[in-house]
């Protein structure tokens, strides 16, 4: 279909290429409240405390970690089973979905009478939830912007990563004005009111629509310059596989300093557990800057540079937490390390459509295993090392090693061609 033979249309009230930036807005919104999870670290503490109280023994740090990982796992591998549901369905329904079952996990939760029901009604309640609707904006983006899709959707995840700048300010101040329990509720019953409101206006562009001058054809052009052959030429294909480690490892890396960041903040450099709520909202800003950075990076380098640029920032932030312990090199690296996992949710969809296409919303949830592996792996890992050897530092050296082995595929499998 020629440029001159799609019909014109309008997004709120405007033309589709500034209308275009509304459904941003509503993904940013949507995002915001699926990544709630990252605000996990508050809860740690009232957590422990809760299930110690009510189970009558010590409840360590891996089990409390452990609804976090189970979370984001399941997240993950609903990412590629919803892509098929998205097409059919549309990306109103699986909001609308998603959006329920992220708000029943969070609600059910708060009636959860031991840990392992924790795992269940959050973990994969909520977790389901968000991998049903996580894939929707960034379909939307990626569809509505064929010419700036690293920048488009880098500004649609970002409210997933600045997410915890919000949820954890609200929750540090409900976490003592009403418990932990009652937080869940809370968190609840808003996140499915809102999610359900921000499903209504969501819409796939018509067949063969681009913006006025844009060269590329929407969806299925990858670098190349050949139309993708779907989801079974990607598996095939050496750089998935490069793509897939990569973001593993930043997405391990990542997540890890997310879920500790409090009390690595409380126990290695010693400041108050107040200040160390007020950073994890302050590392959100990096974590949500970072997508549009990086996927703006993506856009004018290479998937694979832009990836090897982050390696470098993870390892380096990591090697100076684990020699130089402190205030200011805490929240520097923490800063960094949250910005690069918020820049890996922006580089991984990026590439996937560079290299792959983006006609399938399947291609992006495989990919997108590897942000699950990632969860299990290093959250897991952070609480194993911190029971074995009664501190968090140790975790930083194992951070910094998985850096130069992610450089090191960056620059040989991801390389540009």
């Amino acid at each position: 279909m020629s440029e001159a033979d799609v019909p014109a249309i309008q997004i709120a009230g405007m033309d589709a290429v500034r209308g275009r930036w509304a459904l941003v807005g509503v993904g940013f919104l949507i995002n915001l409240c699926l990544g709630s999870i990252y605000s996990w670290s508050v809860f740690v503490g009232p957590l422990a405390t809760h299930y110690t109280a009510l189970l009558g023994r010590e409840v360590t740090a891996s089990e409390v970690l452990l609804p976090f990982s189970v979370f984001l796992a399941c997240f993950a591998l609903t990412m590629p089973l919803a892509g098929k549901f998205i097409n059919i369905s549309g990306p109103r329904a699986a909001v609308a979905l998603g959006g329920l079952l992220t708000g029943l996990g969070w609600l059910a939760a708060s009636v959860a009478p031991s840990v392992w029901m924790l795992y269940l009604l959050y973990g994969v309640v909520g977790g389901v939830g968000v991998g049903i609707a996580y894939g929707v904006p960034i379909a939307v983006a990626s569809r509505w912007f064929p010419d700036r899709c690293g920048l488009g959707v880098g500004v649609t995840v970002a409210g997933f990563g600045i997410s915890a700048l919000v949820t954890a300010t609200v929750a540090g101040y409900l976490l003592d004005m009403a418990g932990v329990m009652m937080t869940f509720r809370i968190f609840g019953i808003a996140f499915a009111a809102i999610l359900l409101l921000c499903a209504v206006p969501l819409r796939f562009p018509p067949e063969g629509w681009r913006p006025p001058g844009c060269r590329v054809p929407p969806a299925v052009v990858t670098e190349r310059g050949f139309t993708s052959g779907g989801l079974g030429s990607m598996l095939w294909s050496r750089r998935f596989y490069g793509l897939w480690i990569c973001y593993f490892i930043g997405c391990c890396a990542g997540l890890t300093a997310i879920s500790i960041a409090k009390p690595v903040g409380i126990e290695v450099v010693g400041i108050t557990g107040g200040l160390a709520t007020l950073l994890v909202a302050f590392f959100a800003i990096f974590n949500g800057g970072g997508r549009p950075i990086f996927g703006s990076l993506t856009d004018r380098l290479h998937p694979g540079r832009t990836a090897a640029i982050s390696f470098i920032l993870i390892g380096g932030a990591s090697l100076a937490m684990w020699l130089f312990p402190s205030v200011p090199v805490y929240i520097i690296s923490f800063a960094i390390l949250w910005g690069s996992l918020g820049g890996w949710l922006a580089i991984a969809p990026t590439a996937t459509v560079r290299y792959f296409g983006a006609a399938d919303p399947r291609m992006y949830g495989v990919v997108f295993l590897a942000y699950g592996a990632g969860a299990l792996v290093g959250p897991q890992l952070a609480g194993f090392i911190r029971t074995a050897t009664g501190s968090w530092i140790g975790v930083f050296p194992y951070v910094a090693a998985m850096a130069v082995v992610g450089f090191l595929i960056a620059v040989t499998m991801l390389r540009k061609e």
